[in-house]
């Protein structure tokens, strides 16, 4: 099979496209043939291997798995012995830990979930890793209720179009930052007020606000902070190396009596695909997509995605 593979960390340069070995799934894996794949902030850091932390999870000197990718949709071709929800012809999409950028791969069934019956497969595989953790931010890490007010910093991304619209979903009001020419896609996302952060800078509004979502965000703790409630939370997704290593270090130490300030990451949890699912088939939550590329061009992809200019999602044509 055709897939994405590198042997050092680096640059989208160290890429390769080239023929490898058809993976075979265990027991409780299920084998996909891969229609449609996704990028996200973790295969950037994944590649590069830009936050220290990736060379201790994934090999100090060089990646120990060969191949990035992590959310995927397609059909199932096979399936372990121990595998009870999926059978071979099923139409799925999830996220992994990777493996995603190639003809085939193998997941865990708990990874997976049916695809939406009325998305295609590229629209499926924009979902899984950002919406997932859009959804944990707001709903878990943050505690978001009915009628709060909730600021997401970096509206226009993977993660920020799904923060808006799941938001929205929790009924809360939204508040949207991004730069100027993302203003409109943040109200036709269901944005209650939108801020041009190159025209205004939020923390000097006076708005209060019960929860920060910093997506990527690259302001100092103490900003935000600033534009909290008395019993606010912050959380942070992704962000600069140095960003993520203050959130860990100093969030709990800044977190006042009633405030919380830190950062989270998703789990991949079949019960949240399943809801996710639900709320793309009932037309809810949409998927946006910025660029498409073929596997071929998975490097171009990701250089753009690492530009940090990409609008919503950048999905790779597989199959």
């Amino acid at each position: 099979m055709k897939a994405i593979t590198y042997e050092q960390y680096g640059q989208p340069e160290v890429l390769q496209f080239k023929e490898v070995e058809k993976p075979v799934p265990k027991d409780n894996e299920v084998l996909v043939k891969v229609r449609a794949a996704s990028l996200n902030a973790y295969d950037w850091h994944i590649l590069t291997a830009d936050i220290f932390l990736v060379r201790l999870n994934r090999g100090l000197f060089k990646p120990k798995i060969p191949i990035l990718g992590a959310d995927i949709a397609g059909e199932v071709e096979a399936v372990g012995k121990e595998v009870r929800r999926f059978k071979p012809g099923d139409a799925v999409f999830g996220s992994l830990a990777s493996g995603g950028f190639a003809e085939y791969a193998c997941a865990p069934e708990k990874v997976l979930a049916p695809k939406p019956a009325n998305l295609t497969f590229e629209a499926a595989a924009a979902v899984p890793m950002a919406a997932l953790t859009a959804l944990q931010a707001l709903r878990d890490a943050g505690g978001l209720q009915a009628g709060q007010k909730v600021l997401i910093h970096g509206a226009a991304g993977g993660v920020g179009t799904f923060a808006v619209q799941l938001a929205k979903l929790l009924g809360a009001e939204v508040t949207a930052v991004s730069s100027s020419r993302n203003l409109e896609q943040s109200r036709q996302l269901g944005a209650d007020y939108v801020i041009d952060y190159t025209q205004e800078d939020f923390a000097q509004k006076g708005q209060l606000y019960d929860l920060i979502l910093g997506v990527n965000g690259y302001r100092p703790l103490s900003v935000y902070r600033r534009a909290l409630a008395p019993n606010g939370r912050y959380v942070m997704i992704g962000g600069t190396p140095s960003q993520i290593f203050q959130a860990l270090l100093l969030g709990p130490w800044m977190s006042r009596k009633g405030q919380k300030m830190g950062n989270m990451l998703a789990s991949i949890r079949s019960q949240d695909l399943d809801y996710l699912k639900e709320r793309l088939e009932a037309g809810q939550l949409v998927p946006v997509i910025d660029r498409r590329y073929t596997l071929a061009e998975t490097a171009d992809a990701l250089r753009y995605l690492g530009s940090g200019h990409a609008r919503g999602k950048v999905v790779i044509a597989v199959g």
